[in-house]
């Protein structure tokens, strides 16, 4: 049975911003100690500081919600999870296709080495946002001028990371909506492309920049497909939080990146073709109930998320109540009242959060607005 949102969101809020506050201090604290002396210890240390906040959300996930993953690839790709540098490409079906693969990134062992190339507005969220700029995310303008130069300089950083990391690049550029859908249909119908279905076009600009620059040391391409029963809501961080389960399939390929064409054209050209490769596989799943023929793997439901939370908190709580304690804040109006903003203030940036990472909240034809041209669906 689901738990009304207010009734939750406050004391999650409270134990995910209270905590996040605390690793964004001592992310800051290591940023500006460790980091000018060794990247890579600094590194090192911010992959564990960093899975102390993330693996709240894996809690969500996997002990509150109780939202099912079930991960379908060949053994071989599954053994080498988490032992190598790769670029994650995924269709970007529903709002919480991040939180799936920190899922997936957390049992591989690479969870707060789990990077991913967002717009450059995330950054300024609080507590996770923050979280993301001390961890090597790269951030965009969504001006390719600009764009062109951040990737570049953000690839050329990875190239000496000291422990396996994943790079996820949402190449649709944008959560898949009906109207985002209709506007990309409209465009392949114009220019004579394939006609998509269930994803949108893929924008392979960053695709191409990504390839280009990190063939030498990047071995992998995972080639991941997500997609949720038809028969039920598709899940969202606010359902999550109301404890709604749900369950998830996602399919990953992996393929070695040398096997990709050289030119730019040829490069452009592959991700593509993976791309019409994959909504003919959604579409024979939303038909006929068939997620491909790869082995379903095991993923299991470690404990560690749960101790993570049971840890913060202890401690929070025992912190909040010294503090009560000292302070005697609830012994007076301007106390309570205090108190009241703070809660007010815990909800609104949930608010923010949550709204955040919903799809219909950005504008269906937004990429199409800034270039007349439409080549905004389909960068060459």
């Amino acid at each position: 049975m689901a738990v009304p949102a207010a009734l939750t969101i406050v004391p999650i809020g409270m134990l995910f911003i209270l905590s996040g506050l605390i690793v964004n201090l001592v992310q800051a604290f290591f940023y500006v100690l460790v980091r000018p002396l060794s990247k890579n210890t600094y590194r090192k240390i911010n992959k564990v500081v960093a899975e102390l906040l993330w693996l709240e959300l894996i809690w969500l996930v996997d002990w509150w919600a109780g939202v099912k993953v079930e991960l379908y690839m060949d053994s071989q790709t599954f053994e080498m999870m988490g032992k190598e540098h790769a670029l994650l490409i995924c269709n970007h079906r529903s709002d919480v296709d991040w939180l799936v693969g920190w899922v997936i990134a957390q049992r591989a062992g690479c969870l707060g080495s789990a990077l991913a190339i967002m717009k450059k507005e995330a950054k300024f969220l609080p507590v996770i946002g923050w979280s993301m700029w001390f961890s090597d995310y790269v951030f965009l303008d969504r001006r390719w001028a600009k764009d062109e130069i951040t990737l570049k300089s953000g690839f050329e950083r990875l190239s000496d990371f000291p422990m396996p990391f994943w790079l996820a690049l949402f190449v649709e550029g944008t959560r898949f909506t009906q109207a985002k859908l209709q506007a990309a249909q409209e465009y392949a119908a114009s220019r004579g492309l394939p006609l998509p279905r269930n994803v949108l076009i893929p924008r392979t600009k960053g695709f191409v920049s990504a390839v280009t620059h990190m063939r030498s040391h990047v071995p992998a391409i995972y080639d991941c497909t997500v997609a949720a029963p038809s028969n039920q809501k598709p899940p969202t961080l606010l359902r999550i939080i109301r404890r709604q389960p749900a369950i998830v399939k996602l399919q990953i390929k992996r393929h070695s990146m040398q096997e990709l064409p050289e030119t730019p054209d040829g490069i452009a050209q592959w991700c593509k073709d993976v791309f019409v490769t994959k909504d003919a596989f959604l579409e024979r799943y939303y038909a006929k109930d068939l997620f491909g023929t790869e082995q379903r793997q095991d993923i299991g439901r470690p404990i560690k998320s749960l101790l993570v939370v049971s840890f913060w908190s202890c401690l929070l709580v025992y912190g909040v109540v010294e503090f009560f304690l000292w302070s005697a804040l609830l012994t007076s109006w301007e106390g309570i009242v205090v108190v009241v903003a703070a809660l007010v203030l815990v909800t609104l940036v949930m608010q923010i959060l949550i709204q955040s990472s919903e799809a219909e909240r950005s504008n269906p034809t937004e990429a199409l607005q800034q270039d007349p041209a439409r080549e905004r669906l389909l960068q060459k």
